[in-house]
């Protein structure tokens, strides 16, 4: 599929960004609304990728200090390379501005995915929201 992502503060995102969010995390992983919108947001970058029609189809965040999170494809286009691209662009964009490593928190059923992007697995299994997660690194 081919997508464009945009980048942008969560001012400026945030209209196409948080719809992708609360479908994703709140109604299908049900995660309450006041943990998955937080403080973080106002400070993040914030990637979303559209597809050739400009519809919004994922999003994700770089957070100053290099975690990447809150990545969030729609299922109708799952498997087709969205999740990649937000990665890669997070990816590209903390190493522009000199980061060394990024770190993400990963939902283990997805830990295959950021294997698959060079991370690697830090730490034990640990539970966010209900949800088990693993720690993943990355470094450039």
């Amino acid at each position: 599929m081919t997508t464009t992502l945009r980048f942008g503060d969560w001012a400026s995102m945030q209209a196409d960004a948080k719809p992708i969010r609360m479908e994703v995390f709140v109604r299908e992983q049900h995660v309450p609304a006041d943990l998955e919108m937080d403080a973080n947001d106002a400070v993040c970058l914030h990637a979303v990728a559209y597809g050739v029609d400009g519809q919004p189809l994922g999003t994700g965040r770089l957070l100053p200090d290099g975690h990447i999170g809150r990545m969030a494809v729609l299922g109708s286009a799952r498997g087709q390379g969205v999740g990649g691209a937000i990665l890669q662009g997070l990816m590209e964009k903390a190493r522009d501005r000199g980061d060394k490593k990024v770190v993400l928190s990963a939902q283990t059923h997805a830990a295959d995915f950021y294997l698959g992007h060079g991370f690697s697995k830090a730490g034990d299994v640990f539970y966010e929201a209900g949800i088990a997660h693993i720690e993943m690194h990355y470094e450039f």
